[in-house]
């Protein structure tokens, strides 16, 4: 099902391996989307393969590759940035907030039967209000789709125990450091360049970063690399050293040496691969 108001887009689709024979994803490349997958599902994302131990969420940027593998019953809703991120007045909920700008892990919200409860009734909610064609129908599904990201963002800070109000400029702070790297990572590579942009020392930015992550912030920069590395080799037909140029390797041969010390294969035998 897809709403349009206007330039605005919301849609909500089964995602099951079998329903989505039929459907290419490809077509919502550009939208953001919310992915509620049952537990024991199978799904990849962004050349990873997962197994749910539990109902969970997954919140998705444009351009992440998901793809259900032993799925069934899974809800995929997306929308366009005029439908929702058209309001930053909150930075916490907004479509940069934490969940989508994590470049720390990927950001599955593992849920307990009674929030998966809550979730799968406002999900069932929205697929209700879809059917409606009255003037307070985009209004209500902005509100349905806020309700389950405001929701989500108090799951995830609990199970990260950063849920205390004082805790809360740590949680922005992670916030912008995650965002400057979605932002600037084809350009700044050091850790003390972000350091810079966040007024602190690199010394101390790792130690921040250690209250969420297990990786260093030099490790999540040279991830957040090798993952858009992967994607133009996987979907894109540029050449090698094309990628490494628009990655700021002017030398491709150290950008080959690079890539294949983190990803534990040369670049064309990933794209052979995949």
């Amino acid at each position: 099902m897809l709403k349009e108001f206007s330039y605005k887009q919301f849609g909500n689709i089964e995602f099951s391996k079998l329903a989505l024979e039929e459907i290419a994803l490809t077509s919502i490349d550009e939208h953001i989307k919310i992915l509620f997958i049952p537990k024991k599902a199978i799904i990849q994302v962004d050349f990873q393969e997962f197994k749910m131990e539990t109902d969970a969420l997954l919140f998705i940027n444009p351009k992440v590759i998901i793809k259900p593998c032993e799925t069934i019953d899974g809800q995929l809703i997306y929308f366009n940035r005029d439908f929702y991120c058209i309001e930053i007045h909150d930075q916490e909920v907004a479509c940069d907030g934490i969940l989508y700008n994590n470049v720390f892990e990927i950001p599955f919200i593992a849920l307990d039967a009674s929030q998966s409860l809550d979730i799968q009734k406002i999900i069932q909610e929205i697929q209700s209000e879809m059917k409606n064609e009255d003037a307070n129908t985009e209004e209500m599904l902005r509100i349905l789709l806020k309700l389950i990201i405001l929701k989500s963002t108090r799951i995830w800070k609990q199970q990260h125990q950063l849920a205390d109000n004082n805790q809360q400029s740590d949680v922005q702070f992670l916030r912008k450091f995650s965002k400057l790297v979605e932002q600037n990572y084809k350009t700044l590579h050091k850790v003390s360049d972000y350091a810079e942009l966040l007024f602190v020392t690199p010394k101390n930015l790792s130690k921040k970063i250690g209250l969420l992550s297990k990786s260093t912030p030099n490790d999540i920069i040279k991830d957040r690399i090798i993952l858009e590395s992967k994607r133009l080799l996987a979907h894109t037909k540029m050449t090698v050293k094309e990628i490494a140029y628009s990655l700021n390797y002017e030398d491709d041969a150290y950008f080959i040496r690079f890539f294949t010390k983190h990803a534990g294969l040369s670049p064309v035998s990933f794209r052979k691969q995949f």
